[in-house]
């Protein structure tokens, strides 16, 4: 026999002793005989079956299998299994993170058995294990993250493949010619998971949806929003219900609620806001104290539950913000019109009307459905502006009128009473423990074309922060009204976990090198040094970086009926009650607050837990979206600046490259560590640096470099820089 025959044959041999263990560990509690074994492993020749039967009984004989009867075998080591959620990095290996483990199991590629990114899935441990690290194949995939992708569609004469967009899929989609849905060779399209048979390669999908050209910038934003699968249409059978509803207000209606649209009330939104749905009101009692109304769209007067309107909007339960549109929760009809608190006209409001002493201290409190009626419409800018001057002379500049403007004096009154009251409701929030994320928010100048021609950044000024805090307070109490009573009721509250300790001591770690130091002798203290450290590296080079990991340090606020209270706000009790124009759980809030209004019992919470569970992740992937419309508007914003030298800050270092952010537009991009030429680098984990081995130049998290663009992927949203060296 030749060495070639040999070999061949020996390969054979081992990949049924292989598969014999596969098969008798993946249901380690039954067992098997040769031809059951045989087909599984499809061996249908005499060969292999006599090699199969004789591989059992030395086996059996050498105890690494058990023979439990004659000719019937079973596992010997009966392997341990997990369940968890994949998480697959850009090389295409996993890790595993269960709730069991506190340490991830290691899954290499040819061990994901069909596995996808975030998918929950049943892991089993390797007998043997390599050092310390737990290693383990994915036995079946028990639910699917999501089943539609997208993706490029590579066309041929018979058959087409679809090859996804995420780095992170490590497979394409073969599609027949019927199930391509017209889309052209190189277009962008949303491809389906139909099915994934145990011989076939790759999965098979069906195009559903053809999104564009890919590089185009609907197609590129239409693509962010069905990447997560968020709609960006309504479906008609929706418009047209939302367009049939009734929305005059009626005396009878009227005479349901508390007649507000006597008090001054006025509205203070961004200037480029279509909805309103939060507006205040201001009165001063006989006594000397302030009567503050918070007064928010009934938006649960119009959607009804068990209706076609209550469906969607439960279903996309946020509005979702890209850098150039808005994707409303509700049709336009309802979010731009009925529902939207605007100037001189009569609204269905849910109020929170307080009543408070000059120290900003609750003497009074009432909640329930009103009607009002907004005397103004201010933007961020001309509020500020009276609060800096203490006019009401608009100028042209900010005006979001066609020219400049004055303002009532009893309107340039009351915001001055509510800004001296909000400085004071924020000093006690503050002292109580609440930590001060004012993180800066990127912005884009947008052209006709909707092409970015600037950056600026978003401040967080007196008058963001007078409209902050009256929301909070309103949230805060309404939230207070609920719970505190005993016995507890069925509520929606916004709540948020303590930061994992290993995070914030590895926030530490990472401050320390800029000259910052957190304390944590108590919660108190760790707080206190919190906030001392957001605002020490206010207008620093490095302030976007720590903002950013300060963030990533602490929980995600979620929504849930078991209130755990508020940590970054240092509140017992927190619910969202302000924009339900834009937020699913405050609809939610309003529905139970006025139920119980009414006197009504607490319902079974089941339901509500589900649901507060479903707007927590339709929030995260609307963050997520708009993080992404915003990672792709910088990118556009970088290819028209090819040439230009920036200096920027390294945010990041891996064992592949440095990231940089620009200081003067916050745009981040990758430098390789291949493209640095000057030397060998290899990445120092415990020193977050690049080390040169012959020269020894570091590049540390934290240094000022120049940079310039290399090159702009819009399509996978991805910026490379070339390094030009520390400043």
């Amino acid at each position: 026999m030749s060495k070639q025959k040999k070999r061949a044959k020996n390969h054979i041999k081992n990949e049924i002793t292989k598969g014999i263990f596969t098969v008798l560990e993946s249901e380690p509690t039954k067992a098997f005989n040769y031809k059951q074994i045989a087909s599984k492993l499809e061996i249908s020749d005499t060969e292999g079956r006599n090699f199969l039967i004789k591989r059992l009984s030395e086996l059996g004989q050498k105890k690494r299998i058990l023979e439990v009867s004659t000719g019937k075998y079973k596992a010997l080591y009966v392997p341990e299994t997990f369940t968890g959620k994949v998480d697959v990095n850009t090389q295409g290996n996993a890790y595993i993170t269960t709730e069991e483990l506190e340490d991830d199991i290691f899954v290499s590629f040819p061990n994901l058995n069909k596995a996808f990114h975030k998918d929950v899935v049943e892991v089993q441990l390797f007998q043997k294990q390599k050092g310390n690290r737990k290693e383990g194949k994915i036995i079946r995939v028990l639910e699917r993250h999501k089943t539609t992708f997208v993706g490029i569609v590579d066309l041929y004469k018979t058959f087409a493949f679809v090859r996804p967009s995420d780095s992170r899929m490590y497979t394409d989609f073969f599609v027949p010619l019927d199930q391509i849905s017209n889309a052209k060779h190189r277009e962008k399209v949303l491809v389906s998971l139909e099915s994934w048979p145990d011989d076939a390669e790759s999965p098979y999908g069906r195009v559903t949806e053809v999104l564009g050209v890919p590089g185009e910038h609907d197609t590129e934003m239409h693509s962010i929003l069905a990447e997560y699968g968020l709609p960006y249409t309504f479906p008609v059978e929706v418009e047209h219900y939302a367009n049939q509803l009734d929305t005059n207000i009626y005396q009878e209606e009227i005479d349901k609620r508390r007649d507000m649209r006597d008090i001054l009330t006025f509205t203070i939104d961004p200037k480029d806001a279509k909805d309103f749905d939060d507006a205040l009101s201001v009165r001063t009692l006989e006594n000397g104290n302030l009567e503050v109304g918070i007064h928010i769209a009934d938006v649960s007067h119009y959607v009804l539950p068990d209706t076609l309107l209550e469906a969607e909007a439960y279903d996309r339960a946020t509005s979702v913000y890209l850098v150039d549109r808005v994707v409303p929760m509700l049709p336009e009809v309802l979010s731009n019109n009925a529902c939207s608190l605007r100037p001189l006209e009569d609204k269905l409001t849910f109020s929170a009307v307080f009543e408070l002493d000059s120290e900003a201290r609750l003497q009074n409190q009432w909640f329930g459905r009103t009607v009002t009626h907004s005397n103004e419409r201010l933007a961020y800018e001309e509020a500020q502006q009276v609060i800096e001057t203490g006019s009401g002379e608009i100028p042209d500049a900010i005006s979001i009128r066609e020219k400049g403007y004055t303002l009532r004096d009893d309107v340039v009154q009351a915001i001055g009473q509510l800004n001296t009251l909000a400085k004071k409701l924020r000093v006690k929030r503050m002292d109580h423990g609440a930590i001060s994320f004012d993180k800066v928010e990127v912005k884009f100048n947008l052209n006709e074309d909707n092409e970015p021609v600037g950056v600026y950044f978003k401040e967080s000024k007196d008058a963001n922060k007078l409209i902050e805090e009256f929301m909070l307070l309103a949230n805060r109490k309404v939230a207070e009204f609920i719970g505190k009573p005993r016995p507890e009721k069925t509520f929606i509250y916004r709540i948020h976990d303590e930061p994992n300790e290993d995070k914030l001591i590895s926030l530490n770690g990472l401050v320390n090198r800029f000259g910052y130091q957190l304390n944590f002798r108590d919660k108190k203290a760790l707080n206190t040094s919190l906030n001392q450290l957001l605002e020490d590296v206010k207008g620093k080079k490095e302030q976007n970086m720590v903002d950013t990991l300060t963030i990533r340090s602490m929980s995600k606020a979620v929504y849930s009926t078991q209130n755990i209270g508020h940590y970054g706000l240092a509140f017992e009790y927190y619910t969202h009650f302000t924009s339900p124009i834009r937020r699913y759980p405050d609809v939610m809030v309003h529905r139970l607050l006025q139920h119980y209004l009414d006197g009504g019992k607490s319902p079974e919470f089941t339901k509500y837990e589900e649901q507060a569970k479903h707007a927590s992740q339709m929030e995260y992937l609307a963050v997520s979206a708009e993080r992404d419309s915003v990672k792709y508007m910088q990118i556009k914003f970088m290819e028209d600046h090819r040439d230009q030298v920036f200096t920027g800050v390294i945010s990041g270092v891996t064992e592949w490259g440095i990231y940089v952010e620009i200081i003067e537009n916050k745009c981040e991009g990758m430098v390789r560590i291949r493209d640095i030429k000057d030397d060998y680098y290899t990445f120092d984990e415990r020193q977050y640096a690049l080390v040169g081995e012959r020269k020894g130049k570091i590049y540390q998290l934290g240094d000022e470099v120049e940079v310039k663009v290399k090159n702009t992927d819009l399509i996978k949203r991805h910026l490379d820089f070339a390094l030009i060296g520390k400043v």
